[in-house]
């Protein structure tokens, strides 16, 4: 099964309905098997006095959170329209909800799953409307220590998911290189015996692409078409070059984790006898002569007497004249 990429838009449409749909075209040419958005109502989402994240400041300014997002919202009609959109240009279309009305309706757009952020991984309502719902998730667990993982999966075992994905995540924008942490991709796996993936805010590509090659079967990255637009995620997200580069890179790794059996590849197959070598004579070797360490050598190519029968040729009789380089005959 391939790995599945998230092109995560999230609100880097900056409100508009028309750079969502220039997301949409981006994420496609990239290869992306899917394009997530972030649907809410600002003041459902967080009270008049929240304050942002220290990044959202440093790219947004003073504004309350309320007033930042409030901003980057899209109707309920453009949702249908942008969904719409998705199905028309061959990309699954997916959005994160942040609010029990957005979750409604969501849910009436047939999504193939629900993404679940991770802020909202210890909110219990929120996971009890989403598992009620029937469909799979997958659910971000930045910032979680395993005992909040293992609540949540709970919960939403409880309502009646039967299919949970996990995936890694530092919810930093950017993410420090040194507080990645790939390995605890492996920790969450073998805890839960769940599918695990990785969802990115380092800059550039590297990251997720290592995550693929320890074994990460989704990943989730941010892009936008330009990071000097103004907004809060744009800095610490792809471009669409760069978006492009990292599913290629992630296809190439992919392709390169095979099956796990060590054998010839078909297209080494024909290099063996080029490469390897075959017993020969390092001298003229008159008939009845013993074959010794003073008249073999080994040579290419290989489509001799293996080396590896060194012990077994010397001793033995010269049945004929050999001349120097010549191939030995048992």
């Amino acid at each position: 099964m391939s790995v599945y990429i998230i092109a995560e838009a999230g609100v880097n449409h900056n409100g508009s309905f028309e750079l969502a749909c220039q997301l949409v075209d981006a994420a496609k040419a990239a290869g992306a098997d899917c394009i997530k958005f972030q649907t809410f109502k600002a003041e459902k989402l967080v009270s008049h006095n929240a304050k942002k994240a220290e990044y959202q400041k440093a790219t947004t300014g003073d504004s309350s959170q309320q007033e930042m997002l409030k901003k980057l919202e899209l109707s309920y009609d453009q949702f249908i329209d942008l969904k719409k959109y998705c199905e028309q240009e061959g990309i699954c279309f997916l959005s994160t909800p942040f609010d029990f009305d957005s979750i409604k309706f969501l849910d009436s757009l047939d999504m193939p799953f629900w993404k679940i952020p991770s802020g909202e991984i210890t909110n219990y309502p929120y996971l009890v409307a989403l598992a009620k719902t029937g469909k799979p998730v997958v659910m971000s667990t930045g910032m979680c220590e395993m005992h909040e993982i293992h609540e949540a999966i709970s919960v939403l075992r409880a309502n009646g998911v039967g299919d949970i994905k996990l995936l890694h995540c530092n919810t930093e924008y950017p993410t420090p290189y040194e507080d990645v942490n790939l390995n605890a991709m492996k920790t969450i796996r073998e805890e839960y015996g769940l599918e695990v993936g990785y969802s990115d805010h380092t800059r550039g590509i590297e990251i997720p692409v290592a995550a693929v090659a320890m074994g990460a079967t989704i990943i989730e990255k941010h892009f936008t078409l330009d990071r000097n637009m103004e907004g809060p995620d744009h800095k610490a997200s792809l471009e669409p070059d760069e978006l492009k580069a990292m599913v290629e890179s992630v296809r190439h790794v992919e392709k390169a984790l095979g099956n796990g059996v060590k054998e010839p590849s078909v297209s080494e197959k024909k290099n063996i006898n080029v490469a390897r070598k075959s017993i020969v004579a390092s001298r003229t070797i008159e008939v009845g002569e013993v074959f010794s360490e003073n008249n073999l050598t080994v040579k290419r190519p290989g489509d001799g007497i293996s080396p590896m029968r060194w012990n077994e040729v010397i001793g033995q009789v010269a049945k004929r004249r050999y001349e120097e380089d010549e191939q030995i005959e048992l």
